[in-house]
């Protein structure tokens, strides 16, 4: 008996520990592949900076340069990079005038 508690309290943190944290990754990178769109600034997976100019079913067109465009796989984009808000750059220009 003892040991199909020790065994069932194994299988128990596994889940929580391994299972649920990537099940979690993985709906968090398909919600951001589904939500790419042209005019988006990501990071790649390979620490690139680029700017989305076309979308197709598995891959898209990125910018990393003026007139240098890469073709990458959807899952290679690590995250979206989001712009700052025109708020906090009036308040830094705010806070620098005397």
């Amino acid at each position: 008996m003892g040991l199909l508690i020790s065994l069932l309290l194994m299988v128990g943190i596994f889940y929580f520990l391994l299972i649920r944290p990537q099940q979690r990754r993985m709906r968090q990178q398909r919600a951001l592949v589904e939500s790419l769109d042209v005019g988006d600034e990501i990071l790649t997976i390979g620490g690139l900076f680029a700017t989305i100019r076309s979308v197709d079913d598995d891959s898209v067109e990125a910018e990393i340069a003026p007139g240098t465009t890469v073709r990458l796989v959807k899952s290679a984009v690590a995250r979206k990079i989001e712009p700052e808000s025109d708020l906090e750059d009036e308040d830094e220009e705010a806070d620098e005038t005397p």
